[in-house]
């Protein structure tokens, strides 16, 4: 029997279509630098096309990376080796295909195989990086957003120990009813089920359907100062801290450069960010989830798990890109934490 914790996660499956750009073509393609902004099909597709037709890229810098918050995470808790599944959708186009066969090859199990016969293109998110480093993003959902219910098999959840949800699907009613499904089929396995708050105007549009589910089945909350302050309407970060903890069992607030805050069952722990120059904050929280995921599934002490968060974090701040590059587990280990 393999007794290797197992780790499961819920998210939008986007790949990332990053390539370097000069400064003067972000005006020329209307484009505000440095944000997210979601786009629609046709703007997607003029962005892709224009992206492919840009002089000022070498088409060996242009590459197309699976991405999406929740799969990052996935990704940075395989590399330290633990098993990993992903529940997302993707279209069986050319994005899907790569998309799906990315994450295999990366060590995640892809649960549901790219869809055909969807009017719906696979999700993209299209990157402009400046010579400073800056990434301007603009994401497609297309048909990631549309996972629902049906998306999610209990027999995926035979052996898991922790499921892991990105507070951006709950957008749509379906992706709340999946949720509640599969944090059902995680519980019934014996597991751990957490969420991601993930962005507060998310929280902001859907506060009363959040408070619902960290009161309820979940067993972990991850977010930010200003996702828990959202959450609760409140401008007191404790008083939002407070109120969290009285509705779940383990509460973690991350507060950008900060020490890191975490609660579980009366104990609260104060873990020091490790302070390096960032050349791409893309991907600091996902793998500060990565880091602490991994901890607690390995039954290490709360203070243990969230030192290990604020490694991985600090290793994907310090190069472009969401996902580590360096070996986290030597990283752990050149800390104190192996």
């Amino acid at each position: 029997m393999n007794t290797t914790p197992y780790v499961i996660g819920i998210g939008n499956a986007v790949m990332d279509i990053i390539a370097p750009t000069e400064e003067a073509r972000l005006a020329d393609l209307c484009i505000t630098k440095g944000i997210m902004q979601l786009v629609e099909r046709e703007r997607s597709e003029f962005l892709m096309a224009a992206q492919a037709d840009d002089h000022s890229t070498r088409r060996d810098q242009a590459r197309m990376v699976a991405g999406g918050s929740v799969a990052n995470t996935l990704a940075g808790i395989g590399g330290l080796g633990l098993r990993t599944a992903f529940i997302g959708l993707v279209a069986d186009d050319e994005i899907g295909r790569l998309y799906a066969r990315q994450t295999e090859d990366a060590g995640t199990r892809f649960v549901n195989a790219p869809r055909a016969g969807v009017d719906l293109p696979s999700s993209r998110t299209i990157i402009f990086v400046t010579p400073d480093g800056e990434r301007s993003m603009n994401t497609y959902l297309g048909i990631s957003a549309e996972l629902g219910p049906d998306d999610v098999d209990p027999a995926v959840f035979d052996g898991a120990g922790w499921l892991f949800l990105e507070g951006y699907l709950f957008d749509k009613d379906k992706g709340k009813a999946a949720f509640l499904k599969a944090a059902e089929c995680c519980h019934a396995a014996g597991g751990q089920v957490g969420i991601a708050l993930s962005d507060p105007f998310c929280v902001d549009r859907h506060r009363a359907d959040f408070r619902q589910l960290v009161a309820g089945p979940m067993d972990y909350v991850i977010g930010n100062v200003h996702e828990w302050q959202a959450l609760y309407q409140v401008e007191d970060l404790e008083e939002a801290l407070r109120q969290a903890v009285a509705d779940c069992g383990t509460v973690i607030c991350t507060r950008s450069g900060d020490d890191a805050i975490l609660i579980r069952q009366g104990e609260r722990v104060e873990v020091p960010v490790r302070r390096v120059v960032p050349v791409d904050a893309t991907g600091a929280g996902d793998q500060f989830a990565a880091g602490l995921i991994y901890g607690l599934a390995c039954g290490r002490p709360l203070d243990v798990a969230g030192r290990m968060g604020c490694v991985a974090a600090s290793e994907v701040i310090g190069h472009v890109g969401p996902r580590p590059e360096a070996d986290i587990r030597a990283l752990f280990g050149a800390a104190g934490l192996r």
